[in-house]
């Protein structure tokens, strides 16, 4: 087995300043003894093809750098669809993902970086000591089967709200940053949806169709950097948080829009939230979905868990 980490590079990530600061992280990394190889992006849905091929050169260690979708692609590099590469008894062959925070934002390392000031030099700094100390752990891996095949996961799916922000930005304000993430919050507050997404899990029998704001469906905490949208969420319980606000309205929603980044939200007297194993979908059709920072329109069939099925250096 290769012990070296392959660094995936996604030098556009944060608007090229990815590109422009790896030289010297990387080699900050290689000072501490750490043994490194690279290979850098130029599409999407590279880094998944550099992942496959390279676990199965003999690879097992990987570092995601750039923003929360090159670790989801890498991710979904690791694991195919009819057997999850990285699942197995021995754990030489489970894969070890580290990252360098080095794009717009990295939800899932925040649950371990401590304190929530959002600055991504601080989550940067953590993922680097993590890497020198050698600190890992092991990590759940969501799995969503859709109609057309399947997606692994380590942040969160969502769909309704969130979703639709996400969706609406990234098809028609994707050029203006923070601003079009403003706008597109606006204008879905302005014809805010709230809809069924009928769900069950586990044992019940029958499925929940009430209207509902938002699901999300989570491994850890944070989603779109500081947002703390399952706060009870552990990576490696085994476990889905669910997370389910109801048909909140426009006034409610914009006087709780502050207890989403705490976590408070899921005290309001229309939120629930559960720990599940399994989560089955009876949608009428494909939907807009937000995966780990990727928008996608699925037809949702299930989400089970991958338990410890990754190592995580973090």
């Amino acid at each position: 087995m290769n012990e070296t980490f392959l660094a995936i590079i996604n030098p556009a990530a944060g608007g090229g300043r990815c590109g422009e600061r790896v030289g010297k992280a990387l080699d900050r990394l290689r000072t501490s003894g750490i043994a490194l190889e690279t290979a850098r992006t130029s599409a999407a849905g590279e880094a998944t093809k550099i992942a496959r091929d390279a676990y199965n050169r003999g690879y097992r260690k990987f570092l995601a750098v750039g923003g929360d979708g090159t670790s989801y692609e890498i991710v979904n590099g690791l694991f195919t669809r009819n057997e999850p590469q990285g699942v197995s008894n021995d754990e030489s062959q489970i894969p070890t993902l580290g990252f360098l925070p080095l794009g717009t934002g990295n939800s899932f390392l925040r649950d371990f970086v401590e304190g929530t000031s959002g600055e991504h030099q601080d989550g940067l700094e953590h993922a680097m000591r993590a890497l020198e100390t050698r600190r890992s752990r092991p990590c759940d891996v969501l799995r969503l089967t859709h109609r057309d095949g399947v997606i692994h996961y380590t942040n969160l799916l969502s769909v309704g709200f969130a979703a639709n922000v996400a969706a609406l930005r990234h098809r028609r304000f994707q050029g203006l940053g923070q601003f079009g993430y403003l706008l597109s919050i606006f204008l879905c507050l302005a014809r805010l949806e709230r809809r069924p997404f009928p769900v069950r899990f586990d044992d019940q029998r029958k499925f929940d169709s009430r209207p509902c704001l938002f699901l999300t469906f989570n491994n850890s905490k944070f989603t779109g950097g500081t947002m703390m949208i399952a706060p009870d969420a552990a990576t490696d319980d085994g476990l889905i948080e669910y997370v389910r606000w109801g048909p909140i309205g426009r006034l409610g929603l914009i006087r709780n829009l502050a207890t989403l980044y705490d976590g408070t939200h899921t005290r309001h007297p229309l939120a629930e939230h559960h720990a599940v194993r399994r989560v089955e979908f009876q949608l009428d059709g494909p939907v807009d979905v937000m995966i780990d920072g990727e928008v996608l329109t699925l037809d949702c069939r299930t989400i089970d868990v991958l338990p410890a099925a990754l190592r995580v250096v973090v």
